[in-house]
């Protein structure tokens, strides 16, 4: 059953928003101010009684900002005696001073922090995101520890953690503590094949802009492309949000329990849903391709039927370098992050035979060429028939793939582009600097 048919639909009217975007600020306010109460509570404190603690677990459907495409999850603890509440979100981290270093190396620290839940809500409404809301299905003493854990979870000394896209995320931690509650019984329902790998799970949320979701399948390695569990899917909120909806467990009694008891939509999005498998991008890029590497082919021609112009030579040389200083950039980054990160998913790329530092080299040749140095042309030559063999050879890695899984990587994207653009660019190079010196 489709999450739509799930839930059904809500009759909030689209007028509120801008009121509730007003008060996203005063909501990060006040979370910010009972942060350093968050394990003051009912429940922190060992004043709750169970059977007045109810467990929630809320999903956000995915935004329009990069880190919010694949949406967001929490924890949701309220003691309705005392009529508290409180919204415990993983995916908290700062902007502060080595924000963006730790990330490039892939050592950010995220962390756990409560906050009020209604205005967390309409922080969410606000950016017009799905609110979805299931009260978990636990005995009372279960609910209790769950309750216990979260608020000591948030104090300073125990709230950090080293996040990874994949392994160690909101949505994870959310997954092990609820796994947790129903003693190991959540994992073992869902160690089962998943229909696509975490490369198709990562696609399905990425491919609404091509040039973003190009580069996001350069850069990771053959890590996202082998086969996984359910389990392991639960990276992402909604697929942990419909294993909880299909979750049966057996409780100490032996009865068979649904661990969601009731599911409530706060709010219904006006985006279209997130695709269910992966849209088949690689003919556009393919296309690109062509395009780029018939253009440069073109442009060496034409500077080899008039070697005593400059114009064309100029053009040539612009372009490509133009061209391969994009792509070349790009491998770089990716080589720096393969040998001098901590991003896993960077090591032993396969791509890095389609683009590399060696092609922000041969940019640099080509920008020499386009300027008048003869002496480059000569080391552009080489430069490009050394791309054109790697980029040859990473095709043939792709085709061995398919025949030894245990090496293959998903190349298809980054090969569709690359391939006829680095083959094509090489012809190009050839004309041009062959004719020239013939001349």
């Amino acid at each position: 059953m489709s999450r739509q048919k799930r839930w059904g639909h809500s009759g909030w009217q689209r007028a509120l928003l801008p009121l509730m975007a007003m008060m996203v600020m005063a909501a990060a306010l006040l979370g910010s101010a009972r942060e350093a109460q968050a394990y003051n509570t009912p429940w922190g404190k060992g004043l709750s009684r169970p059977e007045d603690l109810v467990i929630s677990l809320a999903t956000f459907s995915p935004g329009d900002q990069i880190p919010q495409w694949f949406g967001h999850t929490a924890l949701v603890v309220e003691d309705r005696r005392f009529n508290t509440s409180r919204l415990y979100n993983y995916g908290m981290f700062s902007f502060g001073d080595g924000m963006l270093m730790n990330f490039a190396m892939g050592r950010l620290l995220f962390w756990v922090a409560p906050a009020p839940v209604a205005p967390t809500y309409q922080f969410y409404i606000a950016e017009d995101r799905d609110v979805r809301v299931i009260e978990l299905n636990l005995p009372p003493e279960t609910r209790a520890e769950v309750a216990a854990f979260l608020a000591d979870n948030v104090r300073p000394e125990n709230r950090e953690y080293l996040y990874h896209h994949y392994d160690d995320n909101c949505a994870t931690r959310v997954r092990d503590i609820i796994d947790r509650s129903v003693g190991g019984q959540f994992n073992d329902a869902f160690d089962q094949a998943d229909s696509l790998t975490l490369r198709g799970h990562t696609r399905r949320h990425s491919q609404h802009l091509k040039p973003m979701d190009w580069l996001l399948m350069f850069l990771m390695n053959n890590e996202i492309d082998r086969p996984i569990a359910v389990w392991d899917a639960m990276f992402l909120p909604e697929v942990l949000e419909e294993a909880v909806l299909d979750f049966e467990y057996v409780d100490e009694e032996g009865n068979t329990q649904p661990l969601a008891l009731r599911t409530h939509r706060v709010f219904e999005s006006s985006r279209a849903p997130t695709p269910e498998t992966p849209a088949t991008h690689w003919p556009f890029w393919a296309g690109v391709g062509v395009l780029l590497g018939a253009l440069s082919t073109l442009l060496g021609w034409r500077a080899s039927r008039h070697p005593g112009r400059r114009g064309p030579r100029v053009v040539f040389g612009l372009v490509l370098g133009a061209v391969a200083g994009v792509f070349g950039l790009v491998g770089t980054g990716l080589f720096v992050m393969a040998a001098m990160t901590d991003h896993t998913v960077t090591y032993w790329n396969l791509n890095l035979l389609l683009a590399n530092p060696l092609t922000l080299l041969g940019a640099f040749f080509a920008l020499r060429v386009a300027f008048g140095s003869e002496g480059s042309r000569g080391g552009l030559r080489l430069i490009w028939r050394a791309l054109a063999a790697l980029a040859i050879l990473g095709l043939l890695a792709q085709l061995v793939g398919l025949i030894w899984p245990t090496i293959f990587q998903n190349m298809l994207l980054p090969l569709a582009l690359l391939l006829p653009w680095v083959l094509g660019a090489a012809a190009g190079v050839e004309l041009a600097c062959r004719r020239r010196q013939a001349a």
